[in-house]
């Protein structure tokens, strides 16, 4: 069965139907490209007795894009066959385009990437009129650039800076957005009214031409030479150099072949597509973002971490202790999925403040068209603010974030248990103390677990689940399936101190402050954070975070391994914080003051006193910016190795997932065991010598990782 299914009707309307057996989606796989090749030899031959050509899809959606796992292979020694490759899938659809013949897409279901680009290939296209779909061009997120055609046709389309966003930020649209953008050209109510709309342009237009080749085309908006849009180019690189800090090649390749191919005709402006496409593909950037965002994150989200025999579990009332931002957070991302929430604090009046906060999202939501008045009410309906832990009754799972101290997690946990229904499931949701402990207040260790959110709750993605050494698989199953039934992305972790995230968290902003500690400028601390592809520096993180609570969690820390008999080894940072704390009263933002200055009207700017306290001018003039880039990113790797040796990590997967949504882990580098692979893993070993010899021996590398780079094995 071939993958184009081609039907010349009685009314010479050809329709081809891509529907490619034994795959769930279309993609431009081998076999594709063979079926595009015979469809468009029997369409040449067919031409004369074709008075139009509707393109549609036999699946559930229109088409999926590019085949990853053939892009993913493509190395530098395959550069030539696949450029070629890739300009003979081009010339097909080009075919198609310039037959002189009506072509129409009719757009059944999402059209992303490659398959937004054979739309873009077609005279018109409709699309049936269902929020659901998703248009757009997201290549640019997996380090790569639309290859099919995108940066060429869509800017002769709509314009170049208006093709922008969608092809340098990966924008996705509804079809009433993409009609409004000029993507599409109608909206269709069912199946049989999109087919009926495609005829009907057929036969009111028995011959097409695109714009761009008729004589006398502009781009509208203007081409790159037009004064207007001269001016705009012109700061164009350094806009994007500001965005990206030059760790992301795809923006930059996009904005050169958009740009370069809008200044020469369009077969040839295909041709620069193609060789910037190529040189992105084989790119170690690519490997690294589409391994990772595609392959690592789709195996983490089809629960290869999830124990296996266990029922799917369905949530349905779950009860949330503590209502400060937190829990708030918590109960407003589990309202928004159907979830009943019972969110309970010391007196309802608190709990209203947490409750509050989902009604300020929600009304942000309505304002933007995005809900109904009504829409609002029924989630809000669905939360219950409380102080009585009777209202906590029923419930099948309860999730405490309360504040970072064992005692009080362990008397909410005893009030709160007892209102579980059978075999339900508490959950903690601390980022240090160890699961293991505050099960302890337990009178079922079995079905206590560690649900670690991230602020704030209802834009970060990742909750980290952690396991007790007496959690049982069932509750581990169950609480994946909750996370999962919040849309959220679940990574699995065995008990420690800090688990995962909270641990490499850690040494990202102790390895900033110990930078200052040692006479080097704040300033050069902050770049070097950002232009590694951190998403801030190491100090402003530290503000956000606060350092008093960075000192609380320490305390903590610190009694609790006394406490078992173990010596507690000081940080270099410890100092630092503990003399802008309790010498000059900087606790961080919420305190209005810490490394940064806040005023209150403009941007926040490092306090400059940091300068005369801690900078060393001559330390500062010769500290070497790679040097600084690489502590920040080597610790945070080599903790994570860490974590893998003793057995907290169980997977490279959640390792890479987890350091990237969790702690925003330069995403260029596809998490920080990738960041390892990628560097060479010998190479990545004897730089980790070279830096604890000048650092401290926190630089040194673990045994796992020693072991792997005396054979150079990538770590998989």
């Amino acid at each position: 069965m071939s993958a184009i299914q081609y039907d010349l009707g009685s009314d010479k309307i050809l329709t081809l139907t891509i529907d490619m057996p034994g795959q769930s989606a279309n993609t431009m796989n081998a076999e594709f490209r063979t079926a595009l090749s015979d469809t468009v030899n029997q369409v040449k031959k067919d031409l004369e007795g074709i008075a139009g050509i509707i393109i549609t899809s036999g699946k559930k959606t229109f088409f999926a894009g590019g085949d990853l796992k053939e892009l993913y292979k493509v190395t530098r020694e395959d550069a030539e066959a696949f450029e070629n490759m890739v300009n003979g899938l081009k010339a097909e659809m080009r075919a198609l385009e310039t037959s002189g013949k009506p072509v129409v897409a009719a757009i059944n279901g999402s059209a992303l990437g490659g398959g937004l680009e054979i739309c873009l290939a077609c005279d018109h296209r409709v699309v049936l009129d269902d929020d659901k779909i998703q248009l757009g061009l997201p290549e640019v997120t997996l380090g790569l650039l639309p290859g099919g055609g995108g940066t060429q046709r869509l800017p002769r389309m709509i314009g170049l800076e208006a093709a922008f966003p969608f092809l340098m930020e990966g924008k996705k649209v509804n079809p009433k957005a993409a009609l409004k953008a000029g993507i599409v050209d109608e909206l269709a109510s069912s199946r049989d009214d999109m087919l009926t709309k495609a005829r009907a342009f057929i036969e009111a237009n028995p011959k097409c031409q695109q714009p761009w080749d008729q004589k006398g085309f502009k781009i509208p908006g203007g081409a790159p030479h037009h004064p207007s849009m001269a001016q705009k180019l012109a700061i164009a690189p350094a806009m994007l150099k500001q965005k990206t800090k030059g760790c992301y090649p795809a923006p930059e390749r996009i904005l050169s072949a958009a740009v370069e191919g809008a200044q020469v005709d369009f077969d040839n402006g295909s041709l620069i597509e193609t060789r910037y496409f190529a040189e992105l593909t084989i790119g170690q950037v690519a490997k690294n973002m589409t391994g990772t965002f595609w392959f690592q994150l789709n195996a983490v989200n089809a629960g290869e971490s999830r124990p296996k025999g266990v029922d799917k579990e369905t949530f349905r009332k779950v009860g949330v202790l503590g209502a400060g931002m937190m829990g708030a957070g918590i109960a407003y991302s589990t309202a928004t999925r159907g979830l009943e929430v019972v969110l309970k604090d010391v007196s309802t009046e608190n709990a209203e403040k947490g409750k509050a906060y989902s009604e300020k999202l929600l009304a942000k939501k309505v304002s933007r068209g995005r809900m109904t008045e009504e829409q609002k009410a029924e989630v809000l309906g669905r939360i219950k603010a409380t102080g009585s832990a009777e209202d906590l009754d029923g419930c099948d799972l309860v999730i405490e974030a309360v504040f970072e101290d064992s005692d009080l997690k362990a008397k909410v946990t005893q009030e709160a248990e007892a209102k579980l229904v059978q075999n339900g499931i508490f959950a903690s949701n601390t980022s240090t103390i160890p699961i293991t402990q505050l099960a302890e207040a337990s009178t079922k260790p079995e079905n206590f677990i560690g649900l670690h959110f991230f602020s704030p709750v209802d834009k970060m993605q990742l909750v980290e689940i952690i396991v007790g050494a007496k959690t049982s698989e069932d509750t581990l199953a169950r609480a994946f399936d909750y996370v999962q039934q919040i849309g959220k992305i679940p990574i699995v972790v065995n008990d420690s101190r800090g688990f995962f995230t909270s641990r490499v968290f850690g040494t990202f902003v102790n390895e900033g402050i110990a930078m200052l500690g040692e006479g080097i400028h704040p300033s050069s601390i902050e770049n070097a954070g950002v232009l590694s592809g951190m998403p801030v520096g190491p100090l402003a993180i530290s503000d956000e975070v606060s350092m008093t609570l960075m000192q609380h969690i320490r305390d903590q820390s610190r009694k609790d391994t006394e406490a078992a008999g173990k010596t507690w080894n000081a940080h270099p940072a410890e100092t630092v914080i503990d003399q802008m704390v309790g010498t000059h009263n900087r606790k961080g933002k919420a305190a209005g003051a810490g490394f940064y200055e806040y005023p209150e009207s403009g941007k926040k700017y490092l306090w400059p006193e940091l300068e005369s306290l801690y900078v060393d001018q001559a330390k500062a003039r010769s500290t070497e910016l790679q040097d600084l880039k690489d502590r920040i990113l080597f610790i945070q790797a080599i903790e994570t190795v860490r974590c893998l040796e003793e057995g907290v990590l169980r997977t490279v997967e959640d390792a890479n997932i987890g350091s990237i949504f969790g702690i925003g882990f330069a995403p260029w580098t596809g998490g920080a065991i990738q960041f390892i692979n990628q560097y060479g893993v010998r190479a990545f070993s004897e730089r980790a010598k070279d830096l604890a010899e000048r650092f401290g021996e926190r630089f040194n590398p673990p045994a796992m990782l020693l072991e792997k780079a005396e054979t150079n094995a990538l770590f998989a």
